[in-house]
């Protein structure tokens, strides 16, 4: 019988990334709607967990959205100005890879291309992530 990790056992990043949150709960947190928060998973911006239908969000989601929030209310960037970029930001500087893992990583050495490219295992392997809930992938697969 496998073994499943308890909240006390998981580390703080693992934690972060655990979508316990309700989409009316983050619209309420972060001061928009559900429609907002919809809108910006159409355009790529975000791809909040499902369980059955219901999209669940993440503390590390609701730092982001809150960045979104700043982009596009205070400094004034357009949502395809974000998308644009996102284009020009290596992955590894928005998910905060270690230095180890950076190492590691194809697109990290070479720069040419992005990392799922090079190699989409790399990062799935290291971190128990996978190349489609990195925000930079997600932007760039959304057709204009």
């Amino acid at each position: 019988m496998a073994l499943m990790k308890t909240r006390k056992d998981l580390s703080d990043t693992e934690k972060q990334d655990m979508p316990l949150y309700p989409i009316g709960i983050v619209a309420e947190l972060i001061g928009t709607t559900d429609q907002t928060l919809r809108l910006y998973e159409k355009h790529g911006l975000i791809k909040p967990a499902r369980r059955n239908k219901n999209r669940f969000y993440s503390e590390n989601d609701i730092k982001w959205l809150r960045c979104l929030r700043d982009l596009i209310h205070h400094q004034k960037i357009s949502i395809e100005g974000i998308k644009k970029l996102l284009e020009y930001a290596p992955c590894w500087e928005i998910t905060a890879c270690p230095d180890e893992r950076k190492g590691k990583c194809s697109a990290f050495i070479d720069r040419t291309k992005p990392c799922w490219e090079l190699n989409r295992m790399i990062c799935n392997t290291a971190s128990g992530r996978i190349c489609e809930d990195c925000v930079v992938y997600i932007s760039k697969q959304v057709k204009k």
